[in-house]
């Protein structure tokens, strides 16, 4: 990270269409690039995490937030909020075979912590953080 014992921010409202969720992906790695952050995991987990919001965290008419944060000690935290709390992600091996599903299990296996947080109603974040050098 270029800027040493600072911590930088980014946050974006994008559409919460398949549209949105692929650019999440793009503004993640631009922005991360940037920053001179290792990007590869990210943007895996980014592109998991807008998915999830797009899929099962739409509400016509509402958009989702991708927060970018990278913090003192070389901690990126990357946070997808969407305006479905009352549907809370669940990580479950998908059926043999199956198309989808396997967002959270990839989430889970990238990042060093993941997490959801509720509120302020109707928001949900859903987080992953990834430790430095990575």
């Amino acid at each position: 990270m270029r800027s040493a014992g600072i911590e930088l921010r980014c946050s974006t409202q994008l559409p919460s269409t398949w549209r949105g969720a692929r650019r999440a992906r793009q503004l993640a790695v631009e922005q991360l690039r940037d920053w001179e952050v290792p990007c590869e995991d990210a943007e895996q987990i980014v592109a998991e995490l807008a998915a999830n919001a797009v899929a099962y965290g739409k509400v016509p008419g509402r958009d989702f937030w991708l927060t970018l944060t990278a913090r003192v000690g070389g901690v990126l935290r990357i946070e997808v909020a969407d305006t479905r709390s009352d549907r809370l992600p669940v990580v479950r091996e998908p059926d043999e075979g199956a198309e989808s599903g396997r967002g959270l299990v990839i989430v889970a296996a990238l990042a060093d912590r993941w997490g959801v947080e509720q509120g302020p109603e109707p928001l949900k974040t859903v987080w992953a953080e990834l430790d430095g050098g990575r």
